[in-house]
């Protein structure tokens, strides 16, 4: 029965976002944008936890690097290359993101839920968890 609790909390922490691995696409000096599934790669846990994008505008076209990264080390290089985020010839772009696969294309603009649909009970953790102790105390 303890199984089935510590099996039921490990569900709760992995689906409420407590799970420190992220996964991004990792690509060099790509002139397309790699955003495909051979490209996808899990990031080290607990030490890359963004994913970061580059785009560079050459004279041969788009070029892109993408690749996991720490959140200090991406936001410090987006932010040094602002400046020269233009979109014009010789343009370096910089974005960091922090969610599965943020770096790859941009999605595309979902209607806001309907207020009929039912409530993803593992987004709640407080009725996550209080089904927990539920089971506990009823199973123990």
């Amino acid at each position: 029965m303890r199984l089935l609790v510590a099996s039921l909390l490990l569900l709760f922490v992995c689906s409420s976002g407590l799970a420190l691995q992220i996964q991004c696409y990792q690509c060099e000096e790509m002139t397309h944008d790699c955003s495909t599934p051979e490209f996808i790669v899990n990031c080290t846990v607990n030490v890359q936890d963004m994913c970061q994008k580059e785009v560079l505008v050459k004279d041969d076209g788009i070029h892109y690097r993408k690749s996991c990264a720490s959140s200090g080390a991406c936001l410090i290089a987006s932010s040094g290359y602002q400046q020269f985020c233009t979109g014009k010839l010789n343009s370096v772009c910089i974005t960091c993101c922090n969610t599965p696969l943020c770096n790859g294309p941009r999605r595309k603009k979902l209607p806001p839920p309907s207020a009929a649909m039912a409530p993803n009970t593992l987004q709640h953790p407080v009725f996550s968890l209080s089904l927990l102790l539920l089971l506990d105390s009823i199973f123990c």
